[in-house]
């Protein structure tokens, strides 16, 4: 383990916007979803997501324990493939399929690919018609893909998502993703929104 970086005055008083992050402590009871106390709540305004887990992504102990957690519900499913939605599920994402040792493919929001696509339009949380994609030779037929996103708000992203590997053959081996209301990281089996 690295040890913690020394600081001295000058330095934090050059930097004087700048939070230090304790990424080195880890509670010696590690209880399931201890990481989720992680993230820090929106300080910016309505402009912004109500919450931020990018201060979990930096903390190598509790990235791990989330995505062993996320993983948990999935230990005995077969998992060709994971896919990751834009823009956070890419973290998330490419972490499971590096634990998984399994392959990873992005969705996209449109226009950020410069290959081959078939495309989703989707109904984002401003009521807003987007599009989805992604590449078009990445899912084989009976291809068995692990959707991961970092939280749903109203499903649009995921359903898009769903019917992109659907439509190039593959099966929904499981979803992953914040439940979105404080109550912590749930399994979805299911390809059908809203959950009950």
């Amino acid at each position: 383990m690295l040890p913690a970086p020394q600081h001295t005055a000058g330095s934090l008083l050059a930097q004087p916007c700048v939070a230090l992050m304790d990424l080195w402590r880890v509670p010696a009871s590690r209880e399931k979803g201890w990481y989720l106390a992680l993230m820090a709540p929106n300080v910016k305004g309505p402009n912004y997501a109500w919450l931020d887990p990018s201060r979990l992504y930096c903390h190598g102990q509790g990235l791990q324990d989330c995505i062993s957690d996320l993983l948990q519900p999935f230990c005995e499913e077969p998992i060709d493939l994971v896919a990751g939605i834009d823009a956070m599920g890419f973290i998330l994402g490419a972490a499971i399929a590096n634990t998984l040792q399994k392959g990873f493919v992005a969705i996209r929001k449109a226009g950020h690919l410069c290959v081959e696509t078939c495309s989703q339009s989707y109904t984002d949380y401003t009521a807003g018609q987007k599009l989805m994609e992604m590449r078009t030779d990445a899912i084989q037929p009976g291809l068995r893909v692990l959707l991961v996103d970092q939280w749903i708000e109203t499903g649009g992203t995921m359903r898009a998502a769903i019917r992109l590997v659907e439509q190039q053959g593959g099966a929904i081996a499981g979803r992953k993703q914040h439940d979105g209301g404080g109550g912590g990281w749930k399994p979805q089996r299911q390809a059908l929104f809203p959950d009950p």
